[in-house]
């Protein structure tokens, strides 16, 4: 064996050790509560996809239509050739839907979140700018930062006074304040009134990654400005479509000077090819629904779901985290033993995922619980009778 190999093989037997391997399982189902992954009928709690949109039979028929109308791939880059008239009207809608929350706005689509975080960064940081990062911010969003050629300053989880002072010692000629508007492990939201005040005050840039509450928060889905009645010139908002809107992608929306500047110097933006024009086609039938009667009623069970799971738990050791939102995350501590639960729940047939470090802080690895409108009241019950049921035998 070379000693390049063995000494990778050695790496991740360390992993191992320290109960911190990760495992691909392999759905043979689409992507729903009950699902068949590897030859198991499973119930499962850990999709992002919190209005049980992946497979509705209308969106599924807007994706072959758009492939009959558009083919299977762009063929290029948006500013080459790849730029198809489906996502130019995916922009024009998404920029129209946003717009109660985004002044003079546009939508720019990307393939993924992790490239559209990758391009607001990118672009608008330089030497010249201070970069702030909320301390418990995404993985793309730190990844962001990195590359953005910002000094990086990290502020502490939910600590606006913490920023404020950051924020009036800066003395430079720019500034970016980064961070998730939902908080992906911890399920709990980003104080965004008081950081807005801040950015309006101190001249800076508001960037909102709310890849978990496009679609799922607010009135008529768009999100966590919605929910909390934000609107500035200040803003510049990521959403992804991937998850509440139940296709993939994602987009920024900001004021129109912003979104320009991304199409000239975002790199994640300029050099990639454009995502398939098939799966814009398909996300229009996603907005459709997500601001429809369908969406509104979709949201409002999503919640009752919350609600029972939230008053169901009744735990003496794991500690669940305070959240409203579909994220549910359950605190058990040891890496070890949130691997067993988790372990212990797949052999009764409920998937849900143990999160471990370096995801979430040493100490703190989770069962993160993830429920979705296509979830029923039963499907809720079991959990919580599987759940209190092990931590009472672990006891």
């Amino acid at each position: 064996m070379s000693r390049l190999i063995a000494g990778l093989e050695a790496r991740i037997a360390e992993l191992d050790a320290q109960h911190l391997r990760r495992r691909l399982r392999v759905a043979e189902s689409p992507c729903a509560p009950h699902v068949q992954v590897d030859g198991r009928a499973m119930l499962a709690f850990c999709s992002n996809d919190y209005l049980g949109l992946a497979a509705h039979p209308r969106i599924v028929a807007a994706l072959q239509e758009g492939a009959a109308l558009h083919g299977a791939g762009s063929g290029a880059s948006h500013l080459i050739s790849g730029h198809a008239r489906a996502h130019a009207a995916l922009e024009e809608r998404l920029a129209a839907f946003m717009a109660p929350q985004i002044d003079d706005g546009r939508a720019l689509y990307f393939s993924t979140g992790y490239m559209a975080n990758l391009a607001i960064l990118g672009a608008l940081g330089g030497a010249e700018v201070e970069l702030f990062s909320e301390e418990l911010n995404h993985a793309s969003l730190i990844d962001g930062a990195r590359l953005s050629r910002a000094q990086v300053r990290v502020y502490g989880h939910g600590d606006h006074a913490q920023l404020a002072g950051l924020l009036q010692a800066s003395t430079a000629a720019g500034k970016l304040v980064v961070t998730d508007g939902v908080f992906s492990m911890d399920g709990d939201l980003a104080p965004l009134k008081e950081l807005l005040t801040l950015c309006e005050r101190y001249d800076a840039w508001l960037v909102v990654d709310d890849a978990h509450g496009f679609g799922v928060l607010g009135a008529q889905g768009r999100g966590v400005l919605e929910l909390l009645g934000l609107r500035s010139p200040n803003l510049i908002y990521m959403g992804t479509l991937g998850k509440a809107a139940g296709v993939s992608g994602a987009f920024v929306a900001a004021h129109a000077s912003v979104i320009e500047w991304l199409v000239q110097r975002a790199r994640a933006y300029i050099y990639t090819t454009a995502s398939p024009p098939a799966v814009a086609h398909a996300l229009l039938t996603s907005l459709d629904i997500i601001a429809g009667e369908e969406g509104a009623a979709r949201r409002a069970h999503l919640q009752q779901l919350i609600a029972q799971w939230r008053d169901g738990l009744r735990l003496t050791r794991w500690q669940p985290i305070a959240s409203d939102t579909a994220i549910q995350p359950l605190v058990i501590g040891d890496n070890g033993e949130a691997l067993r639960v988790a372990a212990a729940l797949y052999e009764q047939g409920l998937w849900v995922p143990a999160i471990r470090p370096p995801t979430v802080p040493a100490g703190t690895a989770r069962l993160r619980v993830t429920l979705s409108a296509a979830h029923t009241a039963d499907d809720v019950s079991r959990l919580l009778t599987a759940v209190h049921q092990l931590e009472k035998a672990g006891s």
